[in-house]
């Protein structure tokens, strides 16, 4: 049986979708993802489950993942490193430089539902 990066089992785990992006995830974990609403502390739900894995039996059908959730709890907010652009044209002596800083949350994975 292969163990997971925390030592876990790995056939407790969901694949959630969360800001345009796909996070595989299992209780106990954190993760960053795009900014949510919401303060430190608070209980969240992701009910945009695509495929969960139960005491290694996975479940992509419809009608259970309509109702599985995953319950996080929001760690903190916080901005990612600078990323800077940079646009150039070669010979008009066109340049512009900007900067630009995502904001994330971070999340814990308290409990994942099948419902």
């Amino acid at each position: 049986m292969y163990l997971g990066k925390h030592g876990a089992n790995l056939s407790n785990f969901a694949i959630v979708e969360t800001g345009g992006k796909q996070y595989k995830v299992q209780p106990g974990d954190t993760i960053n993802v795009e900014s949510l609403p919401g303060d430190t502390g608070d209980e969240l739900e992701l009910r945009n489950v695509l495929l969960v894995s139960k005491d290694g039996k996975i479940s992509v059908e419809e009608s259970k993942l309509k109702r599985a959730k995953v319950k996080v709890e929001i760690v903190g907010h916080g901005r990612n490193q600078k990323v800077t652009v940079f646009k150039y044209k070669a010979k008009t002596r066109y340049r512009k430089k900007a900067g630009h800083r995502q904001s994330h949350t971070t999340l814990k994975v308290n409990n994942i539902l099948l419902g």
